[in-house]
Formats: C-alpha cells, structure tokens, sequence
C-alpha cells in the first residue's frame, strides 16, 4: 500500500489537501485574468470618455473660432437695392455676422423706398399685392429704388417656411440678381396660410424656375442646403433689435417695414393712393431741404409741419401687421 493512500480508494488527507490547494491556485489565476480584464475595460471606458470629451472641447471651440457662415452676393445692406431696369446693384458679399453696410443713395432726386418682408406675413402680401403696381412704375421711370430685405419672423409657423423661403430670396440675390423683383413677386403670389405646412423646397425652387432665375441648378442647392440660413437668422436679429440704419425707427412693430427716404410708413397697407401720397411727401420734403436756404427761426428746436407731410405718432402700430 503506498504511503498516505487510505486502502479504500478514496483521496487521502494529504491528496486532499493537494487537491484543495491546486483548486485554489486555479481560482486565484482566474480571479487574476478576471481583475485584469476588468482594469482593460475601465481603462478603455475611460478613454473612451476622454476621447469624445475632447472632441466635443475641440467643436466648442472649433464653433467659437471658426468664420461666420457667408451672407449672399448683392446684399450687404441686408437687403437688395433695385433700380432702373430692375436691375440689382452689385455688392460683396459679406460674413453673415458682419455690419451690414447701408446702400448709398446717389441722385437726391431719387426716392429711397426699403421695405422688410416676412414671406408668410400676410400683411406683408397685402402691401405687395396693392403697392405692387405702383412700385414697378417708380422703378421703371427711375423716379424711385426699392430695396427689399428678407426676414424670418414667423419661423416657427408652416414648418420654418419663413425661414427657407428667406433663404430661397437670399440665394437668388446671390446667383440670378436681376431677376430677384419676379421671384419677390411670385413669392408673395404663391404665399402659404400661416398655419398650413408651408411650401417645401420643391416648390420653391420650382417657383425660381418660373421667375426665370440663371444658374438654376446653384440656386436649387443653395436652397436645398439652406446655405444662408445663418444670414437669414443673423440680418432677421439685427432687424428685431431695431437697427435699421437711416431711419426714424426705434422699436420694431411687426412686419411689413416700409421706410420711404429714412421714414417709417404707418398707413394703411392696403391703400395705394395713402402710401402714394406718402411717398410724394417724402420726395418732395427731399427736394425742399436740397433747394431751401435756411432762414433765421426764433423757436428753432420746433419748427412748424406742414400738414400735408405730418408724421403720424411714432408709438403707434402700422394698421394689420405681423409681430414676431
């Protein structure tokens, strides 16, 4: 019999012992590989976190440094200035976070008309539809400029169509100037109720398409891309702000917008004859301090107004408009 072997065939104290240490020997290298598989995925966890940590450092301050998104061709005023012909004046392009820089009038026999849309604004349809006309005869008799600026007041109605059709405006300002009058035009024929969902961008582009833009194909992706929705969004901030340069506004009503030789029109919008004879009024109190020789005044902080050309209350609201 050997030594430590029981005689009945089961493991001796000694063998049992041995087997109890090699298990727990087995056990310990397990547990060891366990530990050790562990301290790799929290490790790599780790990493893991640390990486996408920087990436996202890294974007924040990719977004703070980088460049503003371009503002489009042809409106550095925020707006473009038609004239004769309704011909587009050429201007660079700028950031769409930089000053706008206000359109020089040169001829002061020229009136300067500015008129802020919002394309699902209503009101801003019906200035358009009754003024229209009138408007085109000025541009035609080189009697008057029309600058438009687009906005995007009512962006959270008909699924941000405010916003994409101001873009759409911004793009053919950008690539097809000159037909920019038509596409404004169509715009406002082609108008979406505010709570519908709006005109896709199929339907814009196919709209450029009718007014005739060039460069059909850019003006489609750019709409697509919504390549100028930073401008949009930046030049509808500045607006809301109340910076309108050269004018008498302090405080944004609503929209339209319309300013006639740096004074805001608050008549009736839908009344061709009122806002005819306002323009007539701002033409000819131009052509009086172009022509007038200034005389001695014994109360000059307050000189009289004809009443012809009285300015309406400057605290008053424009009848029917949209406010943001």
């Amino acid at each position: 019999m050997a030594h430590g072997d029981s005689g009945d065939g089961r493991p001796s104290k000694n063998q049992r012992r041995e087997l109890a240490r090699e298990k727990a020997r087995l056990n310990r290298e397990k547990q060891k590989k366990r530990d050790r598989r562990s301290r790799w995925v929290l490790q790599g966890g780790i990493g893991l976190v640390l990486v996408a940590i920087i990436a996202i450092v890294g974007l924040i301050i990719w977004n703070g440094v980088r460049p503003a998104g371009p503002g489009p061709a042809n409106m550095a005023s925020d707006g473009i200035h038609i004239g004769e012909g309704f011909k587009a004046t050429p201007t660079m392009a700028l950031a769409s976070d930089a000053d706008p820089v206000p359109t020089a009038t040169e001829d002061s026999g020229v009136v300067n008309i500015r008129v802020y849309v919002d394309y699902l604004c209503p009101y801003c349809k019906d200035f358009d539809e009754a003024n229209a006309e009138q408007l085109e005869g000025y541009i035609e008799t080189g009697a008057a400029t029309v600058e438009i600026h687009p906005l995007a007041v009512l962006t959270s109605r008909a699924q941000g169509y405010s916003l994409r059709a101001a873009n759409a405006a911004a793009c053919v300002a950008n690539y097809s100037p000159d037909t920019f009058w038509e596409f404004n035009r169509l715009l406002f024929d082609n108008q979406p109720a505010e709570q519908s969902s709006g005109l896709d961008n199929a339907a814009i582009i196919k709209i450029t398409e009718e007014a005739g833009v060039g460069k059909a194909d850019a003006v489609a992706g750019c709409i697509t891309d919504q390549r100028y929705k930073a401008w949009v969004d930046a030049a509808t901030d500045r607006v809301l702000m109340g910076d309108i340069p050269d004018s008498n506004i302090e405080q944004v009503q609503g929209t339209p917008i319309i300013v006639v030789n740096g004074k805001q029109y608050r008549g009736e919008l839908s009344d061709p004859s009122e806002f005819a004879a306002f323009v007539l009024a701002q033409s000819t109190e131009e052509d009086a301090d172009a022509e007038a020789t200034p005389a001695p005044s014994a109360t000059p902080d307050a000189p009289a107004t004809p009443e012809s050309s009285a300015t309406p209350d400057p605290s008053a609201t424009p009848a029917g408009t949209t406010t943001p």
